[in-house]
């Protein structure tokens, strides 16, 4: 009974119900990067309490991989962690895109998914 309580205090804490919004946030952004309708995440850690509030998430463009082996990491950052989240930054395995970028193309494709999540808010 004592563990139970305490599940229901975790689940009911602000940073646990901020995190799920966040998380579809960020699969949106990688999946119009990606662009496909599906994209198969394994592990998703979300930080709405940080500033800048972010995600982390593991994951697979192939359906069938298990979770545990999924190595490939996509990462957000927005200016807010209550909706409209505005995308500040994201990052692909090591390349990271954002509107500051040297790089023409990782910035245009930052402003391309800026775009894109804004419109689907």
């Amino acid at each position: 009974m004592r563990n139970c309580s305490f599940l229901f205090l975790f689940l009911a804490t602000p940073a646990f119900a901020q995190s799920q919004p966040i998380e579809d946030a960020c699969k949106t952004v990688a999946k119009n990067f990606f662009l496909t309708e599906k994209l198969n995440v394994g592990v998703a850690q979300s930080f709405p309490a940080l500033i800048p509030p972010g995600v982390r998430m593991s994951y697979s463009r192939r359906p069938d991989t298990p979770k545990d082996e999924m190595s490939d990491v996509f990462e957000c950052e927005f200016k807010s962690a209550q909706p409209p989240y505005e995308l500040s930054r994201f990052c692909v395995s090591r390349t990271c895109y954002s509107p500051e970028s040297n790089e023409g193309e990782e910035k245009r494709r930052f402003e391309q998914m800026h775009d894109l999540l804004g419109r689907s808010q």
